[in-house]
């Protein structure tokens, strides 16, 4: 990382499909090996899927899903005095939308379903209903926060 400057943020292109930029950070995300063609192919048929199981819209389907994953704070780690202290801090809006990304994801991998689309549609129908891995993970992280609530006043 430069100490001179922050790395310029780059432009990302909305998707193909739907026009939409988080889109395009969601399938970037779940891309491996630089295969965008085949995360491209899974995104839009776990939509397809997610339309076909309940009758919305699947990019609003996908947003409200983002937004319960999303977590408010989190601990980060201050060393202060010889000591470490988990100390609790509000998240960023980028790094919000980054973590919902990654923890949707991760918890989709992890799913037992046979396909990448089975489980990435499945984990989108759970965190809209407020359940699955991802909404935990989300839980866990503002349980961590609330239990370090005596140390916020070390925040820099």
């Amino acid at each position: 990382m430069s100490r001179r400057h922050r790395a310029e943020k780059r432009e990302i292109n909305p998707d193909a499909k739907y026009g939409d930029v988080v889109l395009t950070k969601f399938m970037n995300s779940l891309m491996l090996h630089g295969k965008k063609s085949i995360a491209e192919k899974i995104l839009y048929a776990a939509l397809d899927q997610v339309e076909s199981k309940i009758s919305r819209n699947p990019v609003e389907v996908f947003h409200e899903a983002l937004e319960n994953v999303m977590p408010a704070v989190e601990v980060r780690s201050r060393r202060v005095g010889g000591a470490t202290y988990q100390v609790p801090v509000e998240v960023r809006a980028d790094r919000k939308a980054a973590l919902a990304i990654r923890w949707l994801i991760a918890a989709a991998r992890a799913r037992g379903e046979n396909t990448m689309v089975d489980r990435l549609a499945g984990e989108f129908l759970d965190a809209v209903n407020n359940r699955g891995n991802a909404v935990k993970k989300r839980e866990d992280t503002h349980r961590m926060a609330e239990a370090n609530r005596a140390f916020s006043h070390y925040r820099w």
